[in-house]
């Protein structure tokens, strides 16, 4: 039975007919695993933690950025720096204290994932890359969870919900991860800033009808929402049986690598700074844009903007080591790739983690964007 403060606070869910008590004491019942507590994951907890689903678990490794406060809501300015994952869990106990929270502040890969999926009854995806979202559906294929994924781009979200009562998996519908040509750029694609609440909005009812066996699931289907035109459409998709078996154990294991990941050689934030005091340092060449570059670089950096380094690659020394770095690693490793395989550079190294690195383990007085 809920209890009176309960019955008050849920007044709205228990006047429908199609929820009542029963339906909220499934809600409270729930365990719902978010993985990734940045955009997509901001709105899915408010509205799952009012909504009373009982256990809310939170993963996420990352720390708040200045630049995530464009969408990721949850948080403020005070949160800059902090675990997303614990000030989330603040953010919901502080939104409703009838919801247990449980925070994990750490990289869901491979060696976490079969375990922290099993405590949980749905999995919500709200992650941004393709290797954590083939491994989470893996492991709701082995664990036997619904999985509610959404991802965006830009302007344009979508929201399908995968292995749900025998329904299509992720696999179904894009059987393999993108090459790394292929895949959006990991680190310069911008976003409108409400477009995560659109699509997070959108998985979490499609979290509640799960808890509470209501409507018809976005199972078998992809809901996709244009923002410039604010027209949706909802694409169907078969289950394919060859591709929905494939789990934790069968997958390739190629699937989980990272796809913006460096494929040269790489220097971290401290061993650059090594460098840069010795008697022969090497060149440093910036490939963001250049208003990043205007807000903040390493000191006699080069810019080359990545669209640009074709045309103005013969700026460049090859005869005298080349550091190249961007704002975390993806578009510096995409410059070493182009410059080493279609002009022949083999002096190039990346900066692992690129100037956010920099900023947070050598010069934490650097601004942060």
């Amino acid at each position: 039975m809920l209890t009176s403060l309960e019955q008050q606070r849920y007044r709205r869910h228990l006047q429908l007919p199609e929820i009542g008590e029963t339906g909220q004491l499934a809600l409270q019942a729930a365990r719902v695993l978010v993985v990734g507590a940045g955009g997509l994951g901001c709105p899915v907890l408010q509205y799952l933690a009012a909504a009373g689903v009982g256990t809310l678990g939170i993963a996420d490794a990352d720390h708040v950025e200045i630049s995530n406060l464009q969408r990721q809501i949850l948080y403020g300015a005070a949160d800059v720096g902090r675990s997303k994952a614990e000030a989330a869990a603040e953010v919901v106990h502080r939104l409703n204290p009838l919801v247990r929270h449980e925070a994990y502040p750490y990289r869901v890969d491979r060696a976490t994932v079969r375990e922290l999926v099993a405590k949980y009854d749905v999995v919500v995806d709200g992650t941004d890359n393709f290797p954590t979202r083939y491994l989470l559906n893996d492991a709701c294929v082995s664990l036997g969870k619904p999985l509610i994924s959404g991802a965006i781009y830009k302007f344009e979200g979508q929201v399908s919900v995968f292995n749900y009562q025998g329904g299509p998996t992720y696999r179904c519908l894009f059987p393999q991860p993108p090459s790394a040509a292929e895949a959006p750029n990991c680190d310069a694609t911008g976003v409108l800033g409400v477009l995560p609440g659109i699509i997070g909005c959108a998985q979490a009812t499609e979290t509640l009808k799960v808890i509470l066996n209501l409507g018809e699931v976005l199972s078998g289907r992809l809901w996709v929402f244009d923002a410039l035109t604010f027209q949706t459409r909802a694409l169907r998709f078969p289950r394919h049986p060859e591709r929905a078996l494939v789990n934790l154990d069968t997958a390739d294991q190629a699937d989980y690598a990272e796809l913006c990941q460096p494929v040269f050689a790489a220097i971290t934030a401290r061993e650059l700074q090594a460098q840069l005091a010795s008697a022969t340092p090497p060149f440093l060449l910036d490939v963001r844009e250049a208003d990043e570059y205007a807000l903040v670089h390493l000191a006699g950096a080069t810019l080359v903007p990545l669209q640009k380094l074709a045309e103005m690659a013969a700026r460049l020394p090859r005869h005298h080591p080349v550091v190249v770095y961007c704002h975390h690693g993806g578009r510096s490793a995409k410059a070493i790739q182009l410059l080493h395989s279609t002009l022949g550079f083999n002096n190039l190294t990346n900066l692992t983690g690129g100037i956010h690195a920099w900023a947070t383990e050598v010069d934490p007085t650097m601004p942060q964007y």
